[in-house]
């Protein structure tokens, strides 16, 4: 079985801001509440420390694509299997949207039941609502400074 999640948010932030935020890998702990470390490993390839209810998860995770300020996409590589592409839309100026799509195997009860109670989407939902603050911050700091 394979479950997929969408997810968008409208940000108050150009969309340089929001990619500065994604393309910096070391910053996603700060926006993704189950992402305890991610640490890169070379050029392309990243080892995640996940923080799930009842489970803890490692995965190394390869970039698969990286276009500037319009999409990151990622597959992990060994570990829980998922894939997954954040895409930027410039809606103005000083407006931007961001889309999350991730395409999983839950593997696993938990992970299922998660998937069938749309834990899933409650978490990315609240992710993106995190990441929104981060960037509206610094959108607003960039402004002022």
């Amino acid at each position: 079985m394979s479950a997929s999640l969408l997810e968008t948010v409208d940000l108050d932030a150009p969309v340089a801001v929001a990619w500065e935020l994604w393309s910096d890998v070391s910053r996603w702990p700060a926006f993704l509440s189950h992402v305890r470390l991610v640490e890169r490993l070379d050029e392309r390839r990243f080892a995640w420390q996940l923080e799930l209810p009842g489970a803890d998860k490692n995965f190394v995770a390869e970039l698969t694509e990286t276009i500037p300020e319009d999409r990151i996409a990622w597959r992990t590589v060994e570990g829980v299997e998922h894939a997954g592409v954040v895409t930027f839309h410039r809606l103005s100026a000083t407006t931007s949207r961001v889309t999350l799509q991730i395409e999983y195997d839950p593997k696993g009860f938990l992970e299922r039941l998660g998937a069938l109670t749309n834990l899933d989407s409650t978490l990315a939902n609240y992710d993106l609502g995190e990441f929104q603050k981060l960037a509206e911050t610094a959108a607003r700091e960039r402004q002022s400074g």
